[in-house]
């Protein structure tokens, strides 16, 4: 795995796991049966032989059931994963109690410094609380490192006398005060991360204090994670092939009846392959833990910056984007005429100022057999290496290849360096290891590429990195980082929220690493990696952070409180933009950057309730049985307000803290309601509105004051939207703040004009 590459979040694909396939069913793969809430009251015993005589009653005998059944899912919710043919899984789906049968999907994986950015983003000092150690983060990942100092128990009070986990981490793995439960899942051995992703998010979200961490001195400092106070229970549901949906399930159900009180899960289907709620993994066991009082915070995933890209968008999960931090990366380039330009790269170059080496561009130097297009690109095999032998090379970033196989192309070569032109991914530094490389914009590409045009003999260097703080403007929204709307339902805002994502460092599996580090250095324990899976754990760590705080408080409230009290300013006090200098949109950040020091006073929060998500699958057409089964009996008073001609743009009246609304005609209205519920200290606040709304957007929100006593603790408003004359077709965005002289609560909006 590739240390600053983005964990690219590629494709479903819908096999079955070979070990299964080949010895349990002839021409049979996994599939999942999902059947619904487990009704409290059932032995695990019990439901596990309904589901033997479910499958029985399709097979035809019980050996075959038993031979078939790979997993039961038994706690928060129940169903099933087997081995079958599609004319059982077919069969199957027509069965009393069945909500949803599909194929076992295959998901992929979707810090020092990024903590005291938000601290220094959010305005105001960290005030002083009294926190508890007893959170609980649940890690669906690829496992953990133990050894690493950041799951160091030293100073943690015992175990929760709570908890109901087990430490079954395996083959030479032990648990510790800090990590107090493991488990892994089909075909593994042992819990312990052989890829580095699962430790690098879990030191993210809750990893202790560590001094000095740092990559090969690079960003040197103290690594912690967003509660270092929190436990840790992770449960290993991923491998090098990949994440099964099957044991991603296992895992959610697992976590559920263990007693965590977050859980965070950086991986998910991609965009191309969006996965309807009931047959998707993460969305079903999600759903249950919300009822259950558990928040689960996923990543958006890294399929930006197309819109309509983001995942994981149920109103249940809370969906995070990525951003930058204000720590830069910079590898200078000095050219001949002594011009310097501050590329972005991580490189342990030893080239010197004063050690000019020719520069050329690589289209003017392709071998017989490639194309000039190829060639300036760095498309392997491209160059020729007698004219690329000890000289710099310039390559454009015009073909989908890797800057890492731009690297090795120009090493083949034998090259002496590389300057990449890349605006859109400048701001993911790439890790070059000792090969002297960098990455500029396009602009400065071109005063380069003017350089070697009109000059007889152009030479530059190439400097080692030098790690830059309080870097501006940031925080930017990375460019890999998908963007709404939710292409499921456009009438829920998503992303919710955004988090420091890229260039974070965080600790690693040690042995796992590329050979192209400084000589004579020891592997690396703390990497930098970028993507949503990084900006996930910032916000699980900070939801563990806000319940040690408030551990009252609902899943609902603690979302709301991240939502409302997020900005959409970066460190010079202006719009957020993306890695193009756009302004960005509540469709590429949700709310914006979260701030955890004000969502511990927010205020007023918005409780979203079961009932609001039976509701949202009413909406959307899902059948009554079906609903009255994910959620269990007890909300079946819910689905008798389901309205008897449900449409989806009845979506944007659950009681969300954001506003979407995915057709606003010009010839009519649209009309939402929210209500608020008083969280702060002063029973009696009085809430005033301000409203930030676009040209050609007329909003009205009534009433424009908000009055609270300690018998009247919600409130309830209405807002009209309405397109003027003036407005453009498309998507327009504002917000709807209260204040009330001590908080600001502010509900972001997008509205699509038609």
């Amino acid at each position: 795995m590739m240390f600053i590459r983005i964990i690219i979040l590629l494709t479903v694909t819908l096999l079955s796991d070979p070990l299964f396939c080949k010895t349990n069913a002839e021409d049979g793969q996994m599939y999942i049966v999902y059947m619904g809430s487990s009704e409290n009251g059932r032995e695990r015993e019990s439901i596990v032989a309904s589901h033997v005589e479910l499958l029985s009653s399709v097979l035809g005998s019980e050996d075959d059931a038993q031979l078939s059944l790979v997993y039961s899912y038994t706690h928060a919710f129940t169903g099933f994963s087997a081995v079958m043919s599609k004319e059982v899984a077919a069969a199957m789906s027509g069965k009393p109690g069945v909500v949803s049968v599909f194929p076992d999907p295959v998901f992929e994986l979707h810090t020092t410094h990024s903590w005291d950015f938000l601290q220094t983003q959010s305005g105001v000092s960290a005030p002083s609380y009294t926190v508890s150690g007893d959170t609980i983060i649940g890690m669906l990942d690829t496992g953990i490192w133990p050894e690493s100092e950041s799951f160091s128990d030293g100073g943690i009070g015992p175990v929760p006398s709570r908890w109901k986990g087990e430490c079954m981490g395996g083959q030479d793995f032990t648990c510790n005060r800090k990590i107090i439960g493991a488990r892994f899942y089909k075909g593994g051995r042992s819990a312990r991360d052989s890829q580095g992703h699962g430790t690098h998010t879990a030191s993210t979200a809750g990893g202790s204090l560590v001094d000095h961490a740092n990559y090969y001195g690079l960003a040197a400092g103290t690594a912690k994670g967003g509660s270092p106070s929190s436990r840790i229970a992770v449960y290993k549901v991923c491998s090098e092939e990949g994440c099964l949906g099957s044991d991603i399930l296992a895992g959610l159900d697992d976590a559920i009846n263990d007693g965590v009180d977050v859980i965070s899960v950086s991986l998910g289907s991609a965009s191309v392959f969006q996965l309807d709620f009931p047959n998707d993994p993460i969305a079903i066991g999600a759903f249950h833990a919300a009822q259950k009082g558990i928040l689960v915070v996923c990543s958006a995933g890294n399929d930006g910056p197309d819109s309509y890209s983001i995942v994981n968008t149920a109103p249940w999960i809370l969906t995070v984007a990525a951003t930058t931090i204000d720590r830069d990366f910079q590898s200078d380039i000095v050219l001949g005429n002594g011009k310097v330009f501050k590329g972005e790269a991580i490189n342990f170059s030893n080239l010197s100022r004063s050690a000019l080496y020719p520069l050329v561009f690589g289209g003017d130097i392709a071998s017989n057999v490639s194309s000039s297009d190829d060639a300036s690109n760095c498309y392997p095999g491209s160059l020729d290496p007698e004219k690329a032998k000890g000289k710099i090379v310039v390559c454009s970033d015009g073909y989908t290849i890797s800057k890492r196989m731009k690297k090795a192309a120009v090493q083949s070569s034998q090259g002496r360096g590389m300057i990449v032109v890349d605006d859109l991914g400048r701001s993911v530094a790439s890790n070059y290891g000792t090969f002297p490389s960098s990455a500029v914009s396009s602009e400065d590409g071109d005063e380069i590429l003017s350089y070697i045009k009109l000059t007889s003999n152009p030479v530059a260097t190439i400097l080692r990195t030098v790690a830059v703080t309080n870097y501006k403007p940031a925080p930017k929204v990375a460019y890999f980082s998908s963007r709404g709307p939710g292409p499921l339902t456009e009438n829920i805002l998503k992303p919710d929220i955004s988090a420091p994502g890229v260039n974070i460092l965080a600790a690693w599996v040690p042995n796992n690493q590329s050979a192209d580090v400084p000589s004579g250095t020891k592997p690396a324990y703390y990497v930098f990696e970028s993507g949503t899976s990084m900006s996930c754990p910032h916000v699980s760590g900070t939801v563990a952070f806000l319940k040690s705080v408030h551990p009252s408080w609902s899943v609902a409230a603690i979302r709301s409180a991240l939502i409302t009290t997020a900005t959409s300013v970066n460190n010079e006090g202006k719009a957020m933009t993306n890695d193009s200098n756009i302004v960005a949109s509540p469709l590429d950040f949700g709310a914006g950057e979260m701030s955890p020091v004000r969502a511990l006073n927010p205020g007023l929060v918005y409780e979203t309730s079961g009932e609001d998500y039976v509701l949202f699958l009413c909406y959307l057409g899902y059948k009554p049985s079906d609903i009255s089964a994910m959620a269990g009996s007890s909300y079946n008073g819910s689905l008798s307000k389901c309205p008897a001609e449900p449409r989806p743009e009845m979506v944007s009246n659950i009681n969300y803290p954001t506003i979407a609304i995915a057709n606003l005609s010009s010839t009519s209205s649209v009309s939402i309601s929210r209500t608020v519920t008083n969280v702060g200290s002063n029973s009696d606040a009085v809430y005033m509105v301000t409203v930030d709304s676009p040209r050609g957007l007329d909003v009205k929100v009534s009433p424009n004051k908000l009055v609270f006593s300690p018998t009247s603790t919600k409130v309830t408003f209405h807002v009209v939207f309405t397109a003027t004359q003036a407005a453009t077709k498309g998507y327009a965005f504002g917000s709807i703040t209260w204040e009330d002289g001590a908080h600001t609560v502010r509900t972001p909006f997008a509205v699509n004009v038609s």
